[in-house]
């Protein structure tokens, strides 16, 4: 397994006695950023509490089966007929989009991705299998049995805008932070340096399930067992590491802030071959990539 970089819990950026009072089922972390954990993965909402309806945004989607979830929260956050501007994606692994065809259709929303991300998500092509060889967790273990195949939503799906500005969300930019997936993207605030990375980088061991479980804060580079290329990965990292954020959101684990975790991000990217490449893996010796088709396969 990679080795974490431990943060303490001082670091983390949501008081939990606010989410025992507001009954949304979300953690809020500013007053427009709430994140919803749904069970090994995090899906985000931006816009502040009460948002009117196509004011606010839903990054990532979810497990197979949490679209009520998604809705109910959404529902008490922003308010019963509320419905969000858009759908923004990291990425299209299965825990990320396995509620997005439901909700798309149910909240009538355009979805936006990285153009390299398009065949993954309408219904052209299949992720490469994932790779149990990379060690270290149940979570890695279970890598060739997790879904593959794209979801279709081609009939609402739009490319990112190429100059890097984001749809619905004055004041974000993308950042495109490849390796984990062709078309992997962060989103970035300049104004008060918050950073949503995705699975770029993340802050639990996801390899494994007693981690996931735990979520002890812990910084590390991407989930192993889907990362198709390393040194894109490593790039991506020094790249996030470069923007100094005060406010880390990943789709997995907690979110964190301050100079701790900046300190610890640049020791991810200063380290990054030893803390988070695994010893052996096929992706090490075959890193799939879009300029030459490898990063594709038939659906």
């Amino acid at each position: 397994m990679a080795q974490q970089i431990p943060i303490s819990d001082e670091s983390v950026a949501f008081d939990p006695d606010m989410d025992s009072v507001r009954h949304d089922h979300t953690h809020e972390v500013a007053s427009d950023l709430a994140y919803r954990r749904l069970g090994l993965v995090n899906v985000v909402f931006v816009g502040a509490a009460g948002a009117a309806d196509r004011n606010w945004v839903l990054i990532d989607a979810g497990l197979l089966g949490t679209a009520p979830l998604i809705r109910d929260a959404a529902r008490a956050r922003f308010g019963e007929d509320s419905r969000p501007a858009a759908i923004l994606m990291t990425h299209g692994h299965f825990d990320h989009v396995g509620a997005l065809e439901q909700l798309a259709e149910d909240w009538d929303v355009p979805v936006f991705a990285h153009p390299l991300e398009r065949p993954y998500l309408d219904g052209s092509a299949s992720y490469p299998p994932g790779d149990p060889t990379v060690g270290g967790g149940l979570m890695a273990a279970l890598a060739r049995l997790y879904p593959r195949k794209p979801v279709d939503v081609a009939q609402r799906l739009q490319d990112l805008p190429s100059d890097g500005s984001v749809p619905f969300l004055a004041g974000w930019r993308w950042v495109h932070t490849p390796g984990h997936s062709v078309g992997h993207v962060s989103f970035w605030r300049e104004s008060d340096r918050t950073l949503i990375a995705g699975d770029a980088v993340v802050t639990t061991a996801q390899e494994s399930a007693y981690a996931v479980a735990v979520q002890e804060p812990e910084l590390h580079g991407p989930p192993m067992y889907f990362t198709v290329n390393w040194p894109d990965a490593e790039e991506s990292v020094a790249q996030l590491a470069d923007l100094q954020p005060d406010l880390l959101m990943t789709m997995h684990g907690q979110p964190l802030h301050g100079a701790e975790m900046r300190e610890g991000l640049h020791r991810l990217a200063k380290d990054f071959g030893d803390l988070s490449v695994p010893r052996q893996g096929r992706y090490l010796t075959e890193p799939r990539r879009a300029q030459d088709g490898s990063a594709y396969e038939l659906s």
